[in-house]
């Protein structure tokens, strides 16, 4: 028997990188641009910065900056998928070609074709950011809590009910006895 449908597309996602932008308005009404980075394969998301005046020349630092952090794991990536966005400059596709990463550009308004990062998108404007009130300087922060979660313990579908950090699926808990709540 061949491989099930989630391994056929896992089988196809590895070595695919997703880039976009969240933006999201905070109290004091001023909108911040989260650049963020999923690896396909894992749903593994970076979040390398925020800021609310992203140009060109920045978002093509976080990729150098973002290519450093991945240093030996980054010729594991083949391909990147962007959408058109003038912020995206041809310095930014530089960084990736040269690293061997093929970047791929969406159709214009096409958001299913990045559907992984828009389905992110959602989730943590659902699961965290629909949900609270947002300063400015404690964004991050929340955003990084929200990804430990999301990277370490939120199950994937697609990835065999596993988080992204762990190659095995969590044991089942026998006994619960006493259920405590742990505020984060």
């Amino acid at each position: 028997m061949g491989p099930t449908w989630t391994e056929f597309l896992t089988a196809q996602a590895k070595g695919i990188l997703s880039y976009d932008f969240l933006h999201v308005d905070t109290i004091g009404l001023t909108r911040v641009y989260v650049l963020f980075l999923m690896e396909i394969a894992s749903r593994r998301v970076h979040l390398p910065a925020a800021t609310t005046n992203p140009t060109g020349e920045w978002v093509a630092q976080q990729a150098r900056n973002l290519m450093l952090d991945l240093s030996e794991r980054a010729d594991r990536f083949r391909f990147l998928i962007r959408d058109r966005d003038a912020k995206y400059t041809a310095v930014f596709d530089t960084v990736f070609h040269t690293e061997g990463v093929e970047v791929l550009r969406t159709p214009p308004r096409a958001p299913r074709a990045n559907a992984f990062a828009e389905r992110w998108v959602r989730t943590v404007r659902l699961g965290c950011l629909d949900r609270m009130l947002i300063y400015n300087r404690h964004l991050l922060a929340v955003l990084g809590e929200f990804l430990t979660h999301c990277n370490g313990h939120r199950p994937h579908q697609g990835c065999g009910q596993r988080p992204p950090d762990r190659d095995t699926v969590p044991a089942p808990v026998a006994d619960l006895g006493a259920v405590r709540v742990r505020r984060r």
